[in-house]
């Protein structure tokens, strides 16, 4: 790739200006006045490197599912389907694909992702990842985190906003009817939990959930906490890192 591309897909740029920074703009590091700047390209990283993988990992997979209907799935000998190497592909790799899918174990996969999907309740958004992925997803783009409600609504719309199926819009509207009593009844009452009006509305809607997916839920929400923490620990490491560069600069 030309090293003029690579400049235009950098996140940050240099200007010509770049060196002309003003003495208001020159404070000392660990002040309430240092800009803000170094901590919010971090943070739009972050938002940077979560889309890519996302978008990476939609592309790969559905890569994949393409190449095993259209070379794997045709009605020829196991033999053939080896000889039969898409093009762009090592030989290979191909040969480990179809013999994964060959197996029972790859057979065993397609089966058990075959009878979930049949047994879904509503159709949805998410594809092959898992509600919790594409939660993390959404607080890395918002930066505010996503509870059940606005789960089941970010995973049950088209791209043009409108609600996947009949189905859908009639949870959708029966949970905001739900949320807005909770809320007049929270606004009164203050022994209303605000924190877990959503888990509420969502077993009242929908139906409680088992208690292996409510385990799963809490170590979700768990490992959230836990990346978050060590998120902020690892940003103010680079904060005390930068200041000492600065008074060793000084010296």
């Amino acid at each position: 790739m030309p090293r003029r591309r690579l400049r235009d897909l950098s996140i940050v740029q240099n200007t010509t200006n770049s060196e002309e920074v003003s003495t208001e703009q020159q404070t000392v590091v660990g002040s309430s006045s240092v800009p803000e700047t170094f901590d919010e390209s971090v943070e739009f990283q972050k938002v940077s490197d979560a889309y890519i993988k996302k978008a990476l990992g939609k592309k790969w997979r559905d890569h994949k599912s393409n190449l095993k209907k259209e070379y794997f799935k045709k009605p020829i000998s196991l033999e053939e389907k080896l000889q039969n190497v898409p093009p762009g592909m090592l030989r290979y790799q191909w040969e480990d694909a179809v013999r994964f899918w060959n197996s029972k174990k790859g057979e065993d996969r397609e089966r058990v992702g075959t009878s979930s999907r049949q047994k879904q309740k509503f159709t949805h958004t998410a594809g092959s990842r898992s509600f919790s992925c594409v939660a993390q997803v959404a607080e890395a783009t918002s930066g505010q985190k996503v509870g059940r409600l606005q789960l089941f609504d970010i995973t049950h719309r088209k791209k043009d906003g409108t609600p996947m199926t009949s189905e859908a819009a009639e949870i959708m509207e029966k949970l905001k009817d739900k949320k807005e009593e909770y809320e007049a009844t929270a606004s009164t009452d203050s022994s209303v939990n605000f924190e877990d009006i959503d888990n509420r509305i969502i077993n009242e809607v929908l139906g409680p959930e088992s208690e292996s997916q409510a385990e799963v839920q809490r170590l979700n929400d768990q490992i959230v906490q836990i990346q978050a923490s060590t998120d902020e620990q690892i940003s103010q490491l680079r904060v005390e890192a930068a200041a000492r560069e600065a008074e060793q600069n000084r010296k």
